[in-house]
């Protein structure tokens, strides 16, 4: 295969690329990352850092504590406070779209998934188109096939969701060992027979006590404490917690029951005021409103609304313990000061009407129920934003990033917070840098489509000049109509038309016009400079337009008329 540099740059900064060779370069590499580095730290060139990346699924921008949240996540709150945050990480605003781009460091399109995966209602409409199809194409490498070509150990468990055929699993896609859900979401203490897959066997039967979020985090574990000892390791845990269905053990339950009530709004201000204390937002940021289907919210009553808000809260906390295991499997192997850890999660809060008004519905405490979280709680996860999953306004696509490396970050940053704009796209070339490994111009017959990405390296070790080029780069997206682009301080973001709150997908024609915000002072999107500012939204619209046409953008109006509106399922099988 063909090399670039360790770097890889975007398009328009390819003429900047150096050649460089493999395996060999690995000690270079990591001498000059110990040289960039304030305290000098980082372990000797020849022990690779560990890279260990974990996603939760459907968790809100304030879910946890580090981020302003009431729940309880020791774990996660200690790997922040001794590593950094985050305040303006960026992800793909839905599950599979998200996935794609973390995986590749392309955008979606680019992957062939610029919607959802083939089995989803809408998609089948379209799937023959290659942006479209709702796989992994090979014009992409994942994150896998890089590290294991640098001589990683490559480890996942979870939730794959970008490919469920033979060729497309995570075995076919460079993981050494894989155990998980191959779609899009299952029941967490009874998946169907054969959801649940241990590298590409069916499982027909599970144990006794058998729950997704112990079981991932469980093997996880397991693959770290079973590694080859002298060797570096990539390992992907993808949870499938907290996204619907809600299902959580009574004994965490029951630590909620009764704290939420339906006090949506006022332990939204209480998040909000916790993440100014926390030096997140400056103290005259002003809190979005609450969405207004969420303030005229009549369907369920206070109780149902507390046990579903107090499952939520569960899973996530449960989540954070089974992280604590992970962290333990490290410790135990010697691996912990050397490794890498990204916490983030696929989109924000999930406002979809799962179980909404269903008089015959089970109760979410029940462990055969299917519930989703709703709206109002959707609104309280995401503060301080609007929107939710789906969208590209904040609400839609501000994760938190926990960032830990106690060999790598030094010890004047920790703790602290990295304030410019990064993205999914920029993991990609984050590996390579840190494994020594090579980003393919070709494998086989495939071109390989060059990385979009810049390495975190020099944010995570505070270079003033990496800093810089992150602010000013341009980020974009584009997910059902929803499209955004984020350069400097500016956002330019549109919804696809008025179908907003816990509708799923929006029909009918585009009618929502761009709108333009100034990130530094209006975080929350409330004043649309789009008016005042016509000159700028016009050169950011066309840079937007020019993005969608280069990675292979469809006119979302076009494609929804291809689907009938009337009894489309647009849940994954």
């Amino acid at each position: 295969m063909s090399t670039v540099c360790s770097v890889p740059a975007a398009p328009h900064q390819r003429s900047t690329r150096r050649r460089g060779g493999g395996l060999a370069r690995a000690a270079g590499l990591v001498l000059l990352l110990a040289a960039a580095l304030l305290t000098g730290s980082v372990a000797p060139a020849a022990e690779r850092p560990n890279v260990v990346v974990i996603m939760a699924d459907d968790m809100g921008f304030s879910d946890l504590g580090c981020y302003g949240g009431e729940i309880a996540t020791p774990h996660l709150d200690a790997l922040a406070a001794n590593g950094l945050r985050f305040s303006q990480f960026y992800n793909g605003a839905r599950c599979c779209p998200t996935r794609a781009q973390l995986l590749t460091g392309l955008y979606a399109h680019q992957t062939g998934i610029g919607f959802m995966e083939p089995t989803n209602g809408i998609n089948r409409f379209f799937r023959e188109i290659p942006e479209y199809r709702g796989v992994l194409n090979r014009r992409c490498v994942t994150l896998a096939e890089v590290a294991r070509a640098a001589g990683y150990q490559t480890f996942m468990t979870g939730k794959w969701h970008v490919g469920e055929r033979e060729g497309q699993r995570p075995l076919d896609r460079g993981f050494d060992r894989y155990y998980g859900i191959l779609g899009g979401a299952s029941s967490f203490f009874f998946p169907k027979p054969g959801q649940i897959v241990e590298q590409n066997v069916p499982q027909e039967t599970l144990p006794d006590g058998f729950y997704t979020t112990d079981a991932f985090a469980g093997r996880a574990a397991t693959f770290i404490d079973e590694a080859e000892a002298g060797r570096p390791l990539f390992l992907y845990l993808a949870f499938t917690a907290p996204h619907w269905p809600l299902h959580a053990f009574p004994e965490d339950i029951a630590r909620y029951r009764g704290r939420y009530g339906d006090r949506w709004r006022e332990l939204r201000e209480a998040r909000f005021a916790r993440q100014k204390e926390q030096g997140l937002f400056p103290a005259d940021l002003a809190l979005a409103p609450p969405h207004p289907d969420a303030e005229r919210w009549t369907t369920e009553t206070a109780d149902d609304m507390d046990l579903r808000m107090a499952v939520y809260a569960a899973m996530v906390e449960r989540m954070d313990r089974r992280i604590g295991d992970v962290l333990a499997a490290l410790e135990r192997t010697g691996r912990r000061e050397n490794t890498l850890i990204l916490f983030l999660s696929d989109n924000g809060g999930c406002a979809e009407a799962v179980g909404k008004g269903e008089p015959d519905r089970r109760p979410a405490d029940d462990p055969r129920s299917f519930q989703g979280v709703l709206l109002p709680w959707a609104n309280l996860s995401n503060t301080p934003f609007r929107q939710f999953k789906h969208w590209t306004h904040e609400g839609g696509i501000a994760t938190p990033l926990v960032v830990s490396w106690p060999a790598g970050i030094p010890a004047d940053r920790r703790g602290g917070w990295v304030r410019e704009p990064a993205h999914l796209i920029d993991v990609m070339p984050t590996l390579v840098e840190l494994s020594g490994g090579t980003y393919p111009e070709r494998v086989g017959e495939s071109a390989i489509t060059p990385p979009e990405g810049r390495s975190l390296v020099g944010l995570i070790s505070g270079d003033a000049a990496t800093a810089e080029a992150f602010r000013q780069r341009p980020l974009f997206w584009e997910h059902e109509g929803n499209r955004a682009m984020r350069q400097g301080r500016w956002k330019l973001v549109a919804y696809y038309n008025d179908h907003l709150g816990d509708v799923d997908v929006a029909f009918g024609d585009r009618t929502g016009a761009w709108e333009l915000y100034d990130m530094e002072t209006d975080r929350t999107e409330l004043r649309n400079l789009a008016a005042e500012q016509p000159e700028r939204l016009r050169e950011m619209a066309a840079a937007h337009a020019a993005w969608e046409r280069r990675i292979g953008v469809r006119d979302w109006q076009e494609l929804v008329r291809r689907a009938p509106p009337e009894g489309v399922d647009t849940k994954p099988k």
